[in-house]
């Protein structure tokens, strides 16, 4: 089986491209997203770490905003709990599809969490900071405050790039995406 790890700065478009791929995808926001709705343990360790803040299950993304940005170090201890449910939950996909000949692993903190292995292509996404701040901006909830908390527990994104097997410039249009994952899974296989 081979692994692929996306890579790229938060709203480069990562997600995208890892469907494009047509392979199983492991999308982590999603999964912390249903975390957040369906699991009342991770509840209830929430709200013991947090509970001036975690108040209510299931637990709203507002609610979680509000938390990461009422103090710098609520981030560090939610993450605390919810990387390790994370990584069971990837460690089940990758059982489901071992008999998948590609898997793409969309998960932002995969560096720095040492979740890839060095056998893994690694392919960075790049795209224009002004067309990452305009695709932000449409989202629900858009928080730079948010996004700029996140950017700082990441790796520096030059890091990234130098780690990546291959770069995809993102346009934001299917063509020239679908034509750069030919390109790479030609390379690769």
């Amino acid at each position: 089986m081979i692994r692929i790890g996306i890579l790229g700065d938060i709203g480069s478009g990562k997600s995208f491209v890892a469907k494009s791929f047509g392979y199983p995808v492991f999308n982590a926001d999603n999964e912390v997203g249903k975390l957040y709705k369906k699991n009342r343990g991770i509840f209830i360790k929430l709200n013991k770490s947090l509970p001036e803040h975690i108040t209510e299950f299931p637990i709203k993304k507002q609610e979680v905003t509000r938390t990461i940005l009422a103090n710098k170090n609520n981030l560090k201890k939610i993450i605390k709990i919810i990387h390790p449910e994370i990584r069971k939950k990837m460690n089940i996909f990758l059982k489901k599809n071992k008999k998948s000949k590609i898997i793409i692993l969309d998960i932002p903190l995969l560096l720095e969490n040492k979740i890839n292995k060095r056998k893994d292509i690694l392919i960075f996404i790049q795209s224009k900071k002004s067309e990452i701040l305009k695709r932000l901006k449409k989202r629900e909830n858009f928080n730079l405050k948010i996004v700029n908390r996140f950017r700082r527990i990441q790796l520096p994104i030059d890091y990234k790039k130098k780690k990546s097997n291959f770069i995809i410039k993102n346009n934001f249009t299917n063509k020239n995406i679908k034509n750069q994952i030919r390109y790479i899974l030609k390379q690769i296989h």
